[in-house]
């Protein structure tokens, strides 16, 4: 049994421009590990991230690029290959949802089920494809998808939202199957994160779901980005026996959810 050194290495952070994603890249930089950083639209956001790598002294990429495209994963794993000479980390951790309740089933429509599966499962996936022969390469490595307790409890933001985690949740067993020994998979489910996501997504109702919330959680608190970040660092300077598990952050036990 070993423990990855991630000093020296390098990463790449999908959806990384703020949120999670942003506070993973931050972790990563701090102990010493090189940075790709992904964003889709939210370019200045995503540049301010890269800066904040950068001051950490550590290198640092900032590329465009939507996973749910193929194409645009494998331009991502090599360019960020090329740049840094070899790729030992991916964290999947782009995603999108709608905030549509679950008892209206009407106002699900296909382009929700297209747009999110297309980002919360195919893209990780095709991520994940991409980056094998890298990591392989770079002599193995790590691999981490973050899922949500959606995924597990059947609740949150909306119906495609949480079963597109559940997918993603199987299908890192999956991948921890097909990719060992070479590559370890493994996934964080976070519960509740306080952060811009379900500020904008619950707007007024933010407030009294954060309440509940913390009053729901065994020590008192809710997720914010760097307890998630510091759960996906956990796992990946962790024993080198553990892939095709998920870990959960959210502050309490699932146990009767």
């Amino acid at each position: 049994m070993r423990f990855m050194e991630i000093k020296g290495k390098a990463a790449v952070v999908t959806g990384s421009s703020r949120g999670v994603g942003r506070a993973t890249a931050l972790a990563f930089a701090k102990e010493g590990c090189s940075v790709a950083v992904n964003y889709s639209r939210s370019k200045e956001e995503a540049e301010e991230t890269a800066q904040q790598v950068h001051a950490m002294g550590v290198e640092v990429i900032c590329l465009q690029g939507d996973v749910s495209e193929d194409q645009a994963c494998r331009e991502l794993m090599s360019t960020a290959a090329d740049a840094f000479g070899r790729l030992d980390i991916l964290v999947n951790n782009a995603g999108v949802t709608q905030f549509i309740a679950h008892e209206d089933l009407d106002k699900v429509r296909k382009k929700h089920w297209d747009q999110i599966l297309g980002i919360n499962v195919v893209g990780p996936f095709q991520c994940a494809r991409a980056a094998q022969f890298f990591i392989q390469q770079s002599g193995g490595g790590e691999i981490v998808n973050v899922t949500s307790i959606a995924g597990i409890t059947g609740r949150g933001s909306s119906i495609p939202y949480s079963a597109s985690k559940a997918a993603l949740l199987v299908m890192t067993k999956s991948l921890a199957r097909v990719m060992g020994p070479d590559i370890r998979v493994n996934s964080v489910a976070p519960g509740f994160i306080d952060g811009h996501w379900l500020r904008k997504g619950l707007g007024s109702d933010y407030e009294k779901f954060k309440e509940m919330r913390e009053g729901q959680s065994a020590l008192g608190k809710i997720c914010g980005p760097e307890d998630v970040a510091d759960a996906i660092l956990s796992i990946i300077a962790g024993s080198d026996l553990v892939t095709g598990q998920t870990i959960v952050c959210d502050g309490r036990s699932l146990v009767g959810v």
